[in-house]
């Protein structure tokens, strides 16, 4: 029996994250995968192999549509997804060794296998080729992430009902994708191939896309992918599917009328959300508590209803993204050390990886109402950026919010080029507790696109210079 300070179960972006934070507070730490490779589902199967098809994908529609405007002339631009999939396989395969590369650097002592927690302070691991061990443990972090939601009526086959995972890897171009839910996964996935020919079908049971985001952006998102040849129809409900060897025919109820219909595709993506993974954990063995939708329900320092068991990332309430777990990781390694470990969820920034791309943190317009929150708006066109002009992408705006009473900024919103890199500036700004006259006077190089800030900031106040 091996002895620990602190035992990590899943090794995704909470799990990996928060070992190498607790073995830089130097604690003996271990960590437990079932899986072959480190990283979870964001480097194998979610956030990193999809954006290196995003890439690839948006090259392919450079090469085909833009390059003419910049003087650059291709007399054939052909496509060949097996090296696309190939290119992304690699890209996924270093980031993972570099993680086993992190694990040995910081001494974390890592176990190929199912981990469950016997009771606190003990967790069996099922070894790769039918072994047992046994680890203790000061402390028990849960950090097994999410898994997709799987229809009764569209069980994932992988190969015409697919999950985000069988859609990382199709080996050609559908004619027709339909994809079933329209959130971000389905609206990224769904970008991919529609820039590589397919066309791309979206059914959202909802009454607008991405129906959390702030209103103004989503509509302007939803006008964009129209204009690439996306299509949308919204208040659907997906009740049952057929599948034969041409490929997949969907009924739905037009929640509008009450009217039946059909549609078909030759593979359907079924991105209709993500649960919790706990399945074989022990958990529900230990008692330990969750929600109606499967969460683990934890204290203010991550700890379960059982004394030494923890829990972090998509296996807790709050939005299931990489960098959420990161943090969560983060604080509870620096509290098991006797820290001030926290999460500020308000600064959380959200992202849309397509074309173009959307950007949020903090409160929508929405939600600022919902709050009675006497708020101000400024709006800043990527029309009038000088950097987005040079560069053929004008489409969006960025959009700052202010709570009136202090010009405090409680919301940030952009669509256009590079938002998920230029959000970063809002989410500082917020965690500093920052207004947009700090934003507004603060230094903004030229050209560049972050200047768009600025500008939204001074709009705040009716004071843009540029537009």
């Amino acid at each position: 029996m091996s002895q620990f300070d602190v035992v990590v179960i899943g090794a995704g972006p909470g799990g990996y994250v928060g070992a190498i934070r607790c073995a830089q507070l130097g604690m003996k730490t271990a960590i437990i995968e079932k899986d072959k490779t480190l990283g979870g589902t964001c480097l194998n199967v979610g956030c990193i192999p999809s954006k290196a098809l995003l890439e690839s994908s948006e090259h392919y529609e450079t090469a085909l549509h833009d390059f003419k405007s910049h003087g650059i002339l291709v007399d054939k631009v052909g496509l060949d997804v097996a090296t696309m999939i190939a290119r992304k396989d690699k890209v996924v395969k270093d980031l993972t060794q570099g993680i086993a590369f992190l694990m040995k650097k910081n001494k974390i002592e890592t176990y190929k296998g199912l981990g469950k927690i016997l009771a606190p302070g003990k967790v069996q691991v099922a070894l790769e080729g039918g072994e047992t061990t046994v680890l203790e443990a000061k402390a028990i972090i849960c950090a097994t992430g999410s898994a997709p939601v799987e229809l009764p009526f569209l069980k994932f086959d992988e190969k015409k009902i697919v999950s985000s995972t069988g859609a990382l890897s199709l080996p050609s171009v559908p004619k027709d994708l339909v994809v079933v839910g329209g959130g971000v996964i389905g609206l990224e996935l769904g970008s991919v191939w529609r820039r590589l020919g397919a066309n791309v079908t979206v059914v959202e049971y909802a009454d607008r896309i991405c129906p959390t985001m702030d209103v103004q952006i989503i509509t302007t998102l939803k006008r964009s992918l129209e204009k690439q040849g996306m299509k949308f129809i919204t208040k659907a409900k997906v009740i049952g599917s057929k599948v034969s060897n041409s490929g997949v025919e969907l009924e739905y109820e037009d929640m509008k009328d009450g009217s039946k219909k059909t549609l078909k595709g030759d593979v359907v993506l079924v991105s209709t959300g993500r649960k919790p993974f706990s399945e074989g954990l022990g958990l529900d063995e230990l008692g330990v508590k969750k929600d109606q939708r499967g969460f683990v329900q934890v204290d203010a320092h991550f700890q379960t209803s059982v004394p030494g068991i923890y829990a972090v990332g998509d296996l807790i309430p709050g939005p299931m993204l990489a960098h959420k777990a990161e943090e969560e990781g983060v604080a509870l390694a620096e509290i098991l050390a006797g820290q001030a470990g926290h999460v500020n969820y308000h600064t959380c920034p959200g992202i849309i990886y397509t074309h173009p791309e959307v950007a949020s943190v903090g409160y929508t317009e929405e939600q600022a109402k919902e709050k009675n929150i006497p708020y101000a708006v400024g709006t800043f066109p990527f029309a009038a950026n000088g950097r987005a002009k040079a560069g053929g992408f004008t489409e969006g705006m960025a959009k700052i919010i202010t709570d009136t009473r202090s010009d405090k900024i409680i919301g940030g919103h952009i669509i256009g080029p590079k938002a998920s890199e230029i959000i970063g500036e809002v989410v500082i700004a917020m965690e500093f507790g920052g207004s947009s006259e700090d934003l507004a006077r603060s230094f903004h190089g030229h050209p560049t696109l972050s200047e768009v800030l600025r500008e939204a900031a001074l709009a705040v106040d009716k004071r843009a210079r540029q537009s």
